[in-house]
């Protein structure tokens, strides 16, 4: 199953970390966990706090143990398909997630979002759009939704983001749902 995953972070910078992660599968189950930092996670910009108004002393407060989110996100996670909009970047934030909680950094892995857009996409229409056709046919649903999609900036907030990945993808879906329908 379909898995859209994002991540916040402390900062852009390579000491970052992540401090909020949420997913949301396929079916439209989510979960969302701010993220108490790890020993030694120090970096902090106020740059970036002022984007996802997350502040420190409330991840101190309110976040949940590092490793306690790691363990939940393998455990729940892990023979599902993660997605991500911007998987360099949201990988480097679980790849930091699992190596602090004493996993390998490559347990879990995310790959793009608009692959899985594409995918969805292509098996919908393979059986009745012709074969010359099908990659343009798959380019203009994408295109489409896209400009649909645009009802402002991300919320930068994990599970806001996770979910609008989710209704892109669904977009898609449904889209190319109806473009199959109406094929002869």
């Amino acid at each position: 199953m379909f898995v859209f995953l994002d991540f916040e972070a402390s900062s852009l910078a390579k000491r970052g970390y992540p401090i909020e992660v949420a997913w949301v599968f396929e079916d439209g189950t989510s979960e969302a966990h701010l993220i108490r930092p790890a020993p030694g996670w120090e970096d902090w910009s106020a740059d970036a706090e002022a984007i996802h108004r997350i502040s420190r002393p409330l991840l101190d407060a309110e976040g949940v143990a590092h490793d306690v989110v790691a363990r939940r996100m393998v455990e729940t996670l892990t023979g599902h398909d993660l997605l991500a909009s911007a998987p360099s970047w949201d990988g480097k934030w679980l790849s930091a997630l699992l190596r602090a909680a004493g996993y390998p950094k490559h347990t879990l892995r995310l790959r793009d979002t608009e692959a899985a857009q594409r995918e969805t996409a292509t098996a919908l229409l393979k059986d009745v759009v012709a074969a010359e056709a099908l990659a343009a046919a798959v380019e203009n649903i994408l295109v489409l939704t896209g400009v649909r999609d645009r009802d402002g900036p991300p919320a930068h907030r994990a599970l806001p983001d996770a979910v609008e990945e989710r209704q892109r993808w669904l977009a898609v879906r449904d889209e190319a749902t109806q473009r199959a329908a109406v094929q002869p």
